[in-house]
């Protein structure tokens, strides 16, 4: 459900798009800022308490409030007034996260999208990415991993018949062999940990790499099979150790460390190459 509004605030006429998603409504805004403008989203969520921002993968800034229903929360023109002031305090820390998001998508571009030549990280390794014609007769385009003397390839071949894009067809591919790696992981580590998982979901999570719920129920980001198997593996026992101890206390921290004493290293590898391994598949070279 989407709506336009226009408002007028601190002088300026900000024109914004509400959206609702999942019970939150959201709305593309603009503050002026001490470094320039800067534009954010908005968003009214039932579930917040208190305000807080982020800076998401693809949607850059994102700010949450309670919605109006909350107690404190419900005066016209109350929360948006302390925005700027919010946001103005993290100014430094916000331009320099999103002047590295810039970075990466320079970057990421430059590996050429999704076109023949390009290159697409597999298991923490850059493989070349070529594209071809399937065979005469296919109906559906495939996907294989080639190892090479030199460099390893990923190799799409393209069946006319097939109207889906590179990057669907890839993600078809990823997709298994991601949950083939969790699943594995998951039956190395849970019995170690003494837990016992209910459900294993494989989804296209954009602000977690995982997340386990108290009836044992886990889900993981499809996107970790880009990343070093040790990451993987480490995602996998961050969840299973949430099946022991809720929350990120030193408990928790030894449950983990556990498992995987190096945990903080491919922590810090998945927040570094974060932007990279989610804008993967975005198809460039199809627009």
């Amino acid at each position: 459900m989407t709506a336009s509004i226009t408002t007028e605030r601190a002088g300026t006429t900000v024109r914004a798009r509400a959206t609702v998603r999942a019970g939150a409504t959201e709305t593309a805004e603009r503050v002026r800022l001490p470094g320039g403008p800067l534009d954010y989203t908005l968003r009214r969520s039932p579930r917040a308490r208190t305000m807080r921002v982020l800076i998401h993968p693809q949607r850059g800034v994102v700010v949450t409030i309670p919605a109006p229903g909350r107690r404190g929360w419900g005066v016209l023109g109350g929360p948006e007034r302390h925005i700027e002031t919010f946001l103005g305090e993290r100014e430094p820390w916000l331009r320099r996260h999103l002047a590295r998001q810039a970075r990466d998508r320079a970057d990421l571009a430059a590996r050429g999208g999704l076109a023949d030549g390009a290159t697409l990280r597999f298991r923490g390794d850059l493989h070349r990415l070529r594209v071809e014609p399937a065979r005469a007769g296919a109906r559906r385009s495939s996907v294989e991993r080639v190892g090479g003397p030199e460099e390893d390839e990923i190799v799409v071949r393209v069946a006319p018949a097939d109207r889906r894009m590179t990057a669907v067809v890839l993600e078809a591919w990823f997709k298994p062999r991601a949950r083939s790696a969790i699943e594995r992981e998951i039956a190395r580590h849970a019995s170690a940990l003494g837990v016992t998982p209910t459900t294993i979901g494989i989804r296209d999570q954009r602000t977690r790499w995982g997340s386990a719920s108290r009836q044992g129920r886990l889900s993981f980001s499809w996107r970790l099979i880009l990343a070093p198997p040790e990451a993987l593996e480490t995602v996998v026992i961050h969840e299973l150790a949430h099946l022991r101890v809720f929350g990120h206390g030193p408990r928790f921290w030894d449950v983990v460390a556990s498992q995987r004493p190096d945990h903080a290293v491919w922590r810090k590898w998945l927040h570094d190459h974060s932007h990279e391994l989610h804008g993967a598949l975005d198809d460039t070279s199809e627009e």
